[in-house]
């Protein structure tokens, strides 16, 4: 089945507003996602927010069904929480709490900030190593380079699946397979993955995920979720607890909740979590295989009119590229570009350095401007994208 672009356009109240080509930084809402959101504050306002939350019970209860569906794992191995950050950190710094100095955290060149400052920062604490996996000649993680670094002092692999820039997929599978092969922890960031392209955490093989809703699924900011697998539960310690994520049994003890809900927090957004469910359902009623074969196709045309405009280099790397564009011009800065798309009434952003310092640093990059396109975007939107980019460009 092929995309009706003009049924997704027609249910998505912003399209006609803008071209939007910034779906890895927040993706248009459709109109069932707003339509929860919405049903659900009016719901509050009218009856009370514990009166709401005890209504909407069935509605939260289902996105869990939706997740699990989405990724194909069991519902009680989620956890939805207030974004991605906090999802990775929960994985994260849980296993670091028993790591000690010589353990060795591996990596990957386009690791993330945030993720990298979080490694630095348990370096600091505890003397782990960390050590980053090179790149093969595609730009993707090697991942025999991965296999050969493996020794009995690796107590995590982590690595970002979809970078913030540059059109590359790393081969989560292929790390998996490894991964599992060594019984090493696998903790996958997928921000720039979920929505966009299929991800199956029995195919992949991570033992951890963490998740937004507000990039490719296109649900509302404000909300992400964790995926552990029910093996590892008992392997994490949460960073932190409250009466949700445990239970106070005496005065010296406490039960954690059996599911991977231990690593949620009591207050949490209720409508986010209704409309996260929305837009899990809402992406799978495309199917995730046709929503990526629409993006690729669409990105692959964004790269090539891109690239014939004078001095404009695509920076797009590795075997398999996604819906993320990135793209820099010999002598007008990014930020410069932007503005003048910005002005246009088309929606983009930059992408720097400290982002990405690895591998930017190693490509001799700055700053790029960040083009990623979706299903509900148009062929004629990217021909417009790429005739206002030579406008602004030749001022």
């Amino acid at each position: 089945m092929s995309i009706d672009v003009a049924k997704a356009r027609a249910e998505t109240p912003g399209a006609e507003n803008a071209i939007h080509f910034n779906n890895s930084g927040a993706a248009l809402m459709p109109r069932p996602v707003v339509d929860a959101l919405k049903n659900h504050i009016d719901l509050e306002a009218e009856t009370g927010g514990y009166e709401a939350a005890t209504a909407a019970g069935d509605q939260v209860e289902h996105t869990y069904d939706a997740l699990a569906r989405l990724m194909n794992c069991d519902r009680d191995e989620i956890a939805v929480v207030e974004n991605a950050t906090v999802a990775w950190d929960m994985a994260f710094y849980g296993l670091a709490a028993d790591m000690r100095p010589g353990d060795r955290i591996l990596t990957a060149m386009a690791e993330y900030a945030s993720n990298y400052i979080a490694y630095l920062q348990v370096k600091r604490r505890t003397g782990v190593t960390i050590d980053v996996v090179p790149n093969d000649e595609s730009g993707q993680l090697d991942v025999a380079a991965l296999e050969n670094m493996l020794d009995d002092r690796v107590k995590l692999i982590s690595i970002t699946h979809v970078p913030t820039g540059g059109g590359l997929v790393n081969p989560a599978a292929e790390i998996g397979r490894v991964a599992k092969r060594h019984g090493i922890p696998y903790l996958l960031d997928a921000c720039q993955s979920i929505g966009q392209m299929p991800v199956d955490v029995q195919e992949i093989g991570c033992d951890m995920l963490s998740a937004t809703g507000r990039k490719f699924l296109r649900g509302p900011r404000g909300i992400g979720f964790l995926y552990v697998r029910e093996s590892m539960l008992d392997k994490i310690d949460p960073p932190f607890l409250d009466l949700h994520a445990a239970t106070w049994v005496g005065p010296d003890s406490y039960e954690l909740r059996p599911d991977a809900r231990r690593f949620e927090n009591w207050e949490n957004y209720v409508a986010g979590k209704i409309g996260l469910g929305v837009a899990a359902d809402y992406a799978m009623g495309w199917g995730l295989d046709n929503i990526y074969s629409r993006v690729q196709s669409l990105a692959d045309g964004l790269r090539q009119r891109l690239s014939d405009l004078p001095d404009i280099t695509v920076l797009d790397i590795g075997r398999e590229r996604c819906g993320i564009v990135t793209f820099a011009h010999e002598s007008m800065k990014a930020d410069a570009i932007v503005k003048g798309l910005t002005d246009r009434n088309i929606h983009c952003s930059t992408s720097g350095r400290s982002s990405t310092l690895l591998d930017m640093s190693d490509r001799g990059l700055d700053l790029i401007v960040r083009s990623p396109v979706h299903y509900y975007n148009t062929e004629d939107e990217v021909d417009r994208f790429v005739d206002a980019t030579a406008e602004v460009l030749r001022g």
